[in-house]
C-alpha cells in the first residue's frame, strides 16, 4: 500500500503546493474551508498552465455563515468549474484532492492559514490506484449529484456510507493499544466501542478539546462522552501546545485511520466525510511518534463538577443542563453571591466617602 504521512504544522503547505505546482492534467479539490491565498494562487496559476481543475466547495456552515466566497470569486473569475457540494449531505466536510488521477490527499485539515499553521492536522498522500479512482468516482458522482457506492475493499472510509461501521470495526480490532486525536467524542455507538476497548485491557488515550470549546447545545453528549470514559480507565487529556483539529485513530502500533471524521453523529449520518485505513510502516511510525510527543505535551482535563464549573467559565456556558453534583454548584452560586455582595458593600463605602 503506497501512503505517506504530512503532519501539520512540522511540514508546513509545501507538500501539497509542491502537488499542486507538478499537476499536468487534472486537479479534484473538494474543501470545507478554503481561504488561504497561498494555495489559491496555486490552485489558479494550475489552471492558467491548462490543468483542468473542478473545485467542490462547502456552501455554508450549519449557522449558515459562508467563509469560502472570496475563494470562490477569485477562482471563478479564473474560468475555474466550481460547484457546490451536493445538497443531499447537511454538509460537505470532506478536504481532499486528487492530483492528475494518480495521487489522492485525505485530509483532517482545511485549506485556511490556522489549519496550517496553528492546529495538529495531518494528511495522507495515496497512490494506489482503486484509492484514487475511488476518490475521483466519488467527487464526479456528488458533482453530479449522484449516487456513489464505496468499494468493499477500499481503505476509504466514506461517511454517511460506511463511516461509522468502519470506525467501530477498528476500534473494536485494537488488542493492546488505542491512541485516539479527535475533537468530539459524542456518538454513542463509538463511545461504547472506546468503553468496551478500555474494559478488555487495551490501553486507551484520549485527546480532545476542552468542555469549554463545545458548543453550547453538545455539552450534554460532549462532556458525557468524555467522563465515561475516563470513568472506565481511558486517559483523557488536551493539548497545552498546539490547538487539536486533527482526526486520527491508532491501533496497537500497526494500524491508523485519518481523515475529517468527528466522532459525532452529525459527521456519520449527515455529512460527507471521508478517512483512510492504512497499515503502511512509516506511516504508522510517524503519527505513533507525533502521538506520543503531543501526549507529553498534554495535560489531563478535570472532568470533576468543580473542574467543569471552572473551565465551563471561560465561555460563561450553562452547567444546569450536565446535572453536576449539587453541593459543586451551590458552592459556585455561593462565591458568585459573595463577590457580587463584597462589590455592593464597596461601592457603598466609596458612596459615603
Amino acid at each position: 500500500m503506497s501512503h505517506r504521512l504530512i503532519v501539520l504544522p512540522d511540514d508546513t503547505a509545501k507538500p501539497i503546493l509542491d502537488a499542486i505546482n507538478g499537476a499536468k492534467e487534472a486537479l479534484q479539490i473538494r474543501m470545507f474551508l478554503f481561504t488561504d491565498e497561498t494555495l489559491l494562487a496555486a490552485v489558479i496559476a494550475a489552471k492558467q498552465r491548462g490543468v483542468k481543475v473542478r473545485v467542490m466547495l462547502n456552501p455554508a456552515r450549519r449557522s449558515g455563515e459562508s467563509e469560502n466566497e472570496e475563494a470562490r470569486k477569485a477562482l471563478v473569475d479564473a474560468g475555474i468549474e466550481v460547484r457546490d457540494s451536493n445538497p443531499k449531505f447537511d454538509l460537505t466536510h470532506q478536504k481532499s484532492m486528487v492530483v492528475d488521477h494518480q495521487v489522492g490527499f485525505v485530509e483532517s485539515l482545511n485549506w485556511e492559514p490556522r489549519d496550517l499553521t496553528e492546529t495538529r492536522d495531518y494528511a495522507v498522500i495515496t497512490t494506489h490506484d482503486l484509492e484514487t479512482k475511488e476518490m475521483v468516482a466519488c467527487f464526479d458522482a456528488d458533482w453530479e449529484h449522484e449516487e456513489f457506492k464505496p468499494h468493499p475493499e477500499s481503505p476509504l472510509i466514506w461517511c454517511p456510507d460506511n463511516g461509522r461501521v468502519r470506525v467501530a470495526a477498528f476500534i473494536d480490532g485494537a488488542k493492546h493499544s488505542l491512541w485516539v486525536q479527535n475533537e468530539r467524542y459524542q456518538d454513542t455507538v463509538i463511545i461504547e466501542r472506546l468503553v468496551r476497548a478500555a474494559t478488555r485491557g487495551v490501553k486507551v488515550h484520549i485527546l480532545t478539546k476542552p468542555p469549554h470549546s463545545l458548543k453550547a447545545e453538545k455539552l450534554i453528549e460532549g462532556v458525557g462522552g468524555l467522563r465515561i470514559l475516563q470513568d472506565v480507565g481511558a486517559k483523557v487529556h488536551t493539548m497545552k501546545h498546539l490547538k487539536l483539529h486533527a482526526k486520527m485513530m491508532l491501533a496497537d502500533g500497526k494500524r491508523a485511520i485519518v481523515g475529517s471524521i468527528n466522532l459525532a453523529p452529525g459527521s456519520f449520518d449527515g455529512r460527507r466525510e471521508l478517512a483512510i485505513e492504512t497499515d503502511d510502516a512509516g506511516t504508522v511510525q510517524r503519527l505513533e511518534e507525533t502521538a506520543r510527543a503531543d501526549w507529553e505535551l498534554s495535560h489531563r482535563i478535570d472532568l470533576s463538577d468543580e473542574g467543569l464549573l471552572k473551565d465551563l467559565a471561560k465561555r460563561e456556558l450553562d452547567p444546569s443542563k450536565l446535572v453536576l453534583d449539587g453541593s459543586a454548584v451551590e458552592e459556585k452560586k455561593h462565591k458568585e453571591g459573595s463577590k457580587a455582595k463584597d462589590k455592593a458593600r464597596v461601592k457603598t463605602d466609596k458612596a459615603k466617602g
